[in-house]
């Protein structure tokens, strides 16, 4: 793995929002506008380190599926902050009967230097964006910038292979594809508008919503669209968390089709889907497969042996882009936060020329799919985090 700096292409801003990167630019405190898809540089790869790079994902990925069933057997719900009995059983009676639901994708984050072994700092498997810019601007990039080379990325190929084999788990009628109003910058708009295209090249009649827009027909007791149509299935890129307790979560709660013939609205991503993108899993994957060379230490009740060695870093269970993240240097004293955290070894993201690189392996229907590179230049991977594409040579 290797940084290596490039001369960005003329009118490179026009072509990744032409490709679907709506959002080239990041406004930053200072109210300067400067660059988040960043082809000043990019990163190359060996065929071989993608291979056990992806055979590293696919283990993760199996490790976070097993971790989810010893929470609903052993029922640890609370665990993750999840007590609402009802949302207990919908999540629950969701994971029985997972193979009746359709799920698509989820995004790894890595801490990898190219040297040691890959090491997962979290999961998102509910609500995942940077999609797009991993899926099709960096392809065509190095399509142009390095012609006859590789890259890791069957995003697309897979994404329209997964709605098509997941077609007959569907209900009858569209699938309704929606984001959120709130969405300033376009990227959650244009994350839901290429998952909708993957849909309908799979040969699915597709709609497109804001969740702001969904209404609740009282009389029928169901969920409609814009044009008072029924919403049967749903893609959502709406995390589970607001969607449970929002005004209409009850009725989320009524009529949600956990499979077997029950409710009448299926929303995708699946309510089991609340395990895997809970921080709290960080901490059972430990507790479960202790000394992993692909986990670092986490647990839930304080830092233990993490305060006198190497330091850590506190999660919020439920945080996004770096929200609420905190740094503890070795030897801190551990003050309990406010909100419940998990508690996970500090491992600095490492410096390729003093900028911090976190890995962003994706998983499509239960396989390794490719891979976005974010840099930052502090330890936290926030909004304020670049894009770089990759190319392996």
């Amino acid at each position: 793995m290797q940084r290596r700096t490039a001369e960005p292409r003329e009118g490179w801003q026009e072509t990744v929002e032409a490709q679907g990167c709506v959002y080239p630019l990041t406004r930053h405190p200072d109210g300067s506008l400067r660059p988040y898809w960043d082809e000043s540089a990019y990163y190359a790869f060996t065929l071989p380190e993608v291979e056990a790079l992806e055979e590293v994902v696919e283990e993760l990925h199996a490790m976070s599926l097993a971790a989810a069933a010893h929470i609903v057997e052993k029922d640890r719900f609370a665990e993750l902050g999840i007590t609402d009995p009802r949302v207990v059983a919908h999540v629950a009676e969701a994971w029985r009967r997972r193979d009746e639901l359709p799920s698509l994708y989820g995004r790894f984050d890595l801490h990898y230097d190219g040297t040691g072994p890959a090491r997962m700092l979290e999961y998102n498997a509910d609500t995942p964006t940077s999609l797009v810019e991993a899926a099709s601007p960096q392809w065509f990039w190095m399509e142009e910038r390095f012609p006859g080379a590789d890259q890791w990325n069957s995003l697309h190929e897979r994404l329209v292979a997964a709605w098509r084999r997941q077609a007959p788990l569907l209900p009858p009628g569209p699938v309704h594809f929606v984001h959120t109003d709130g969405d300033e910058c376009g990227e959650d708009l244009m994350t839901v508008a290429y998952l909708r295209e993957t849909a309908e090249q799979a040969g699915i009649e597709t709609e497109a919503l804001s969740v702001e827009s969904i209404g609740w027909d009282a009389i029928s007791g169901r969920f409609v669209d814009d044009r008072l149509r029924f919403i049967r299935s749903c893609f959502k890129l709406y995390p589970w968390e607001w969607l449970v307790t929002d005004d209409f979560g009850p009725h989320v709660l009524d009529t949600l089709d956990n499979g077997g013939g029950t409710g009448t609205t299926c929303w995708i991503e699946p309510a089991w889907k609340m395990l895997l993108s809970n921080k709290a899993l960080l901490a059972i994957l430990w507790e479960l497969y202790p000394g992993h060379p692909n986990l670092l230490p986490a647990y839930l009740d304080g830092p233990r042996e993490l305060a006198d060695g190497p330091g850590w870093v506190s999660k919020p269970l439920l945080g996004r882009e770096g929200a609420g993240v905190t740094v503890h240097e070795a030897g801190s004293a551990f003050v309990p936060p406010r909100e419940p955290c998990c508690h996970q070894e500090l491992a600095p993201l490492p410096s390729f020329d003093g900028n911090r690189t976190v890995l962003g392996a994706w998983v499509v229907d239960g396989e390794a799919a490719g891979l976005g590179i974010r840099e930052s230049a502090g330890l936290i991977t926030d909004g304020y985090a670049r894009f770089l594409p990759h190319v392996i040579l």
